[in-house]
């Protein structure tokens, strides 16, 4: 039995946040398991052998509420405290990327690493208490010291590695992008798009292109291509074909257990639309969040399939474009629930090993709902993730990334329990304007100080109703711009002159 007790206030907790909470394994892998708490103790039954750990949203002064990770243990009778597993396991992977990010003794950290030390003494500290409730609060202040230290060393690697990328002038002409839905009104572009964004990113949605079986309604991305088009603003179509509920069309499911009919129906499905828009649309997210949200029910085999098949589909009507493959909750959580879908990195990974024809990978990073995938993790964290990547020797696109500007409304249902209804968590404070136009400069240093990053996209550049992240546009409905907007241009234009 691996379980945790919690405490709070100088006694058992009476109640966790469990919403969001996983098992993961040694490897970084999500594991099934049974999460329970009751009288201060989470228990988790898990149906997997070796150290794994829990990762669950927790609130750290000063941070927010984030969702964190505690060390690889393995399974005994007694309970280990949440709060200093999880302190140790941060302190950890700071050592770690320490010495990945070559920043052992290296000079401008000195601060930073007063702090790292003044975390270990209050770690150290907990682990020679005696008393229980004395352990929980030598930790609660070793992970507090251990996280703000973990992102100021986030943020002196990313200012120190975005210079040397500027100085080299290493980024793409194409670096810059956001993503409009159809409804956008037409005179957008030259009001708040142009001179501020280098692309576009156009919502290719089959459920909206095909309502019924064989009838087709172009008629709204016809006039949001052309309108783009007439405006010079290079575009990117996303998704070309995804398998997520808010893009199949209903008709579909008829087809749900006929893989050969479903494959060749989504492939005239991508054939149709690459030759339709293809003169306009030179980069295109061919498949996205396949190895996650899949409605219907499809084989490992089925997966890596359908993605070579659209892969070489565009890369066949249009050798020239960019192919691709985008990957959705890039932790991998929703693995923990459904395990007929594949862990991300183990996705990406097969798709670069494997025969299929692709240019470079894309990562969702949305925050803020309740929703796996979306719940809220520090920068450092975020950092680390983004590295992974570059084992995998291809371009990385963050091809959505997206936090809200407001807390969201309590009047709503699970807005009383959860105090709202995008209770995936906060950073530093709840959301709001500032802290969202804050978030997205830290962010926007973090991702184009990787080299290997080729172009970072907004979700949703205003506000609209069918956004995923409620309150997460850089405009609000009315296209007035939010502080979040006025930054992205402050950003654009430090990279342009090549100032800091």
């Amino acid at each position: 039995m691996l379980s945790f007790s919690v405490y709070s206030n100088g006694r058992l907790a009476e109640k966790v946040n469990l919403a969001g909470a996983y098992v993961v394994g040694s490897d970084d892998v999500p594991l099934l398991a049974d999460l329970n708490f009751k009288s201060g103790v989470i228990t988790c039954k898990k149906r997997g052998a070796g150290p794994s750990g829990l990762a669950l949203l927790w609130p750290i002064a000063d941070v927010g509420t984030v969702l964190l990770e505690t060390v690889r243990l393995l399974e005994r009778p007694k309970p280990y405290s949440l709060q200093l597993e999880l302190a140790r396991g941060r302190l950890l992977r700071i050592s770690q990327k320490m010495e990945d990010w070559g920043l052992l003794n290296y000079p401008g950290t000195e601060s930073i690493v007063a702090e790292i030390s003044a975390a270990r003494e209050s770690f150290i500290s907990a682990l020679q208490a005696d008393d229980p409730i004395q352990v929980a609060t030598l930790a609660e202040d070793a992970l507090k010291r251990a996280v703000i230290a973990s992102e100021a060393l986030t943020r002196f690697h990313a200012e120190m590695f975005l210079a040397r990328r500027k100085q080299s002038g290493g980024f793409p002409r194409r670096l810059l992008g956001c993503a409009v839905p159809v409804e956008t009104p037409l005179d957008l572009c030259q009001r708040r798009l142009a001179g501020v964004f280098d692309f576009v990113t156009v919502p290719m949605i089959w459920r909206d292109v095909e309502p019924s079986e064989q009838t087709f309604n172009w008629k709204p991305l016809d006039a949001l291509v052309e309108n783009l088009a007439k405006n010079r603003m290079p575009m990117k179509g996303s998704p070309l074909l995804s398998f997520s509920e808010k893009n199949v069309p209903s008709w579909l499911y008829t087809w749900q257990n006929d893989f050969d009919t479903v494959r060749d129906l989504a492939f005239e499905h991508a054939r149709r639309v690459v030759n339709r828009y293809g003169q306009h649309i030179q980069t295109w997210d061919v498949i996205s969040g396949i190895h996650a949200n899949t409605c219907l029910s499809f084989t490992f085999e089925q997966l890596m399939e359908l993605t070579r098949m659209t892969a070489a589909l565009v890369k066949q009507a249009s050798p020239r474009s960019t192919a691709i493959i985008d990957l959705v909750a890039p932790w991998g959580e929703y693995y923990a629930r459904n395990q007929r879908t594949i862990p991300p990195l183990l996705y990406a990974d097969m798709a670069a090993q494997g025969s299929v024809n692709f240019d470079a990978f894309g990562v969702q990073l949305l925050f803020g709902p309740a929703v796996d995938g979306m719940f809220v993790r520090d920068l450092f964290q975020v950092s680390s993730l983004l590295d992974q990547f570059a084992k995998l020797s291809k371009p990385v696109h963050v091809t959505a990334v997206q936090v809200p500007s407001e807390p969201g409304d309590p009047s709503q249902p699970g807005g009383e329990e959860k105090g709202n209804p995008q209770d995936g968590g906060f950073w530093h404070g709840e959301w709001s304007d500032q802290v969202q136009a804050d978030w997205l400069r830290q962010f926007m240093q973090i991702a184009l100080s990787k080299p290997f990053v080729d172009s970072v996209s907004w979700h949703d550049v205003f506000d609209h109703p069918r956004q995923s992240v409620l309150g997460g546009g850089l405009l609000r409905q009315d296209m007035s711009p939010k502080p979040a907007y006025q930054q992205w241009q402050k950003i654009r234009g430090e990279l342009l002159s090549g100032q800091k």
